[in-house]
Parts: structure tokens; sequence; C-alpha cells
């Protein structure tokens, strides 16, 4: 069955196609077809009862809203020209700044090519990469990226000049191996002005990151977040979530984060996605849709928290994420959920109508909420 239609890429020579979401049985498949490479399709929803369906989810439309100062022009037009250019419907909520392509891991899984030998870029390129950042997104939230940003011994003057350009919030993500080794150091950054850590964290067990990220290191996370509760600075625990390795710990991960404190604001999961360079064959490791992960959620938290809570994005298409708030209680529980997180702006809960709202207000929304929110 035909239920909506798009345009994607060909995985293999990325020349733009028309694509087709089909539902076949209880699978909705992106489909498309290359005349030279042929015939792809990839499942990217589970019709499972619980969830919302593929046709309530894409409700959460918003109206487009271009940017009022463009950072780039229109050369060969979308998905091919890169950066904020005027036909650009996407506001900028947090700004990425890769600051070093060196990496103290060798992660299988690592879309950045992390680890390749590469001269970091200099304290004054860096310095104008946020100025062209603040001029072209005004004070955005900033993520210092890489490869692993702590390899570089003057990231907290990185940091200085991000905060000295007023940007909401400044965050760092790492793997946080330096952090949970070397004593003082969260202090420093924390000193220099860093607000949150984005924080590599797949599970509770070493074999998880014996596969993700090719050696143990459960013990240097622990010490990590630890060592951030001790600084002041937030923490949002990231677990890439790959079928078959760490996909049966998304209930412990949750708990694991609600019984480390106030200063654990938030879990993300981000289930992979290979895209041309990956460990594994596809097909030894199917990819786990959103709706799979709402109920494996609810089922392995023990309803700690519930598929129906979840809201889908304004900020970004609706069929990219889903998110929820929830109150901490002192029993290490969860309360009731509050709203929509960071990317939601402000839309129904799952199931309702969603409040549509253009892409400028949900951009707002969405850096206010994670300003306020991923701090200590």
């Amino acid at each position: 069955m035909l239920l909506a239609q798009t345009q994607s890429l060909c995985p293999v020579c990325l020349r733009l196609l028309d694509a087709d979401y089909r539902l076949e049985g209880d699978t909705v498949y992106l489909c498309k077809s290359c005349p030279e490479h042929g015939e792809f399709r990839v499942p990217a929803w589970k019709e499972s009862e619980g969830a919302t369906t593929f046709a309530q989810w894409r409700k959460g439309s918003r109206i487009p809203a271009y940017p009022a100062r463009p950072a780039t022009a229109v050369n060969k037009g979308c998905p091919f020209d890169c950066g904020l250019c005027p036909e650009h419907v996407q506001h900028t909520c947090t700004g990425l700044i890769e600051v070093t392509m060196r990496c103290s891991l060798g992660c299988p899984v690592c879309y950045a090519r992390a680890g390749a030998a590469s001269e970091d870029p200099s304290l004054g390129e860096i310095s104008r990469q946020l100025d062209v950042l603040s001029r072209a997104s005004g004070p955005c939230n900033v993520q210092l990226s890489g490869g692993e940003p702590t390899e570089r011994d003057d990231l907290p003057d990185i940091i200085r000049m991000a905060k000295e350009r007023g940007f909401a919030l400044v965050q760092v993500n790492t793997n946080g191996l330096r952090l949970g080794r070397e004593d003082g150091y969260a202090e420093k950054l924390r000193a220099a002005g860093l607000d949150s850590v984005y924080l590599q964290f797949d599970g509770v067990t070493d074999a998880v990151y014996r596969v993700l990220r090719g050696r143990d290191c459960l013990e240097l996370k622990q010490a990590a977040v630890d060592a951030c509760k001790n600084a002041g600075l937030g923490v949002v625990l990231v677990c890439t979530l790959v079928r078959g390795v760490n996909d049966g710990q998304t209930g412990d991960l949750l708990r694991y984060a609600v019984s480390q404190g106030g200063h654990v604001r938030g879990l993300h999961f981000q289930p992979v996605s290979s895209f041309g360079r990956f460990p594994w064959e596809m097909r030894d490791a199917p990819r786990i849709t959103l709706p799979e992960l709402m109920l494996d959620l609810e089922r392995q938290s023990r309803g700690l928290v519930k598929a129906a809570h979840f809201h889908a994005p304004s900020c970004e298409h609706p069929l990219c994420s889903f998110s929820a708030v929830y109150g901490r209680k002192d029993d290490d529980t969860l309360g009731d959920p509050l709203g929509a997180a960071c990317c939601s702006g402000g839309t129904s809960l799952a199931g309702e109508t969603p409040r549509v709202v253009d892409n400028a207000e949900g951009s707002r929304v969405s850096r206010a909420f994670t300003a306020a929110h991923w701090s200590s």
C-alpha cells in the first residue's frame, strides 16, 4: 500500500531519486529505484500496537520558515548543498563545531572517520567558525565535537571563545575517557564555561563496549559521570543502539540514568543506520525503527515510561525522532510525563492532534529547552 511519496538518494552513486513509503504487512518501507544500481528498500516504521501509526506521526508537520541570514548559496540544490542556504527550512538549534579528527578510540561504528590523520584546526580558524555561526544563527547552542575534543589540550580556550560570543549553551560531545581518567579535568572545563557533556554511553556491561567501541571502558564511563557530577556539569547519556548488541539494555540504561541523580539530564538513543561505511552486512543488523524502540522502552522499563508518552518533533522532520520529559522522584523513579522535550516544540501527546508551528518557532523552543535543561 502506498502511504506517501518523497525523495531519497541512491546509496551507491548518490543520485537523487523519487521514493515511496509503502506498507507491507506491519512494516513501512522506504522504496526507491536507481536506473544504474537497481531497487533498494529499507524498513522505516513498524505498525505496532501501542505506538502511533505512521500516518498519525506524520501529522507533526511544520510550516516552512527560511533563515534570515543564510550562510551558503544554492548551487546544486538540496541535498547536495550543505549548510544554511536560502532554501533551508531547518533553523539552527545547536551548531556543531568539529575541533579535531583525532580520537582516543577506534569505534567500528564511527560515522565521522575519527582518528584519520589530519591537523587540528587552529584557534583562529575555530574562532572564525564561531563567528560565522553567530552571524547566521544568533545565540544558538554550540556543541564541540570531532573526533574526540578532549584530545586537544587547549579545549578550555575553545570553550571560553564560545562563551564570550554569547552562545546560550556550550556542550562537549565526548567518549568520556579523559574525564574519567584525569583528576580535576572536569573542573577545568567547567571553570572555562562548559555547561553540558554529551557523553557516549552505550550500555551497562563491558561486552557492549567491546563490540561498539573496541575495548572495555564501562569503569571509565562511570568515573566520567561521577567527575561531571562533582564539577557541576550536566550530562546527557548517548547510546548508539544496535540490534543484537545492546537493544536488550534500553530499560537498564534508563534505570541507570535515573539512579545517577539530577546531574544526568537526559538519555538519548541513536539507532544505528548503515550508510555505505559499516562493519557488518546490513542484513545482519537490521535497523531498529522508532516505534520498536518506543515499545522496547516501555517493556524493558516495566512501565517507567510508556510509548503513549512520546512526542513527534516539530523542529526537525516528524519521522526523525521522538521525545518526552519527566520529573525525577526521590525514589529513583519518574513522575508523570511533563510534556514535550527539546525538539517537540509543544506538540501534543502521541495519538492526539499535534500543534503545528513554523520552523522558526520550533527552533526557538528547542534551543531554549536545551539550554535550560541540559545544564546541571
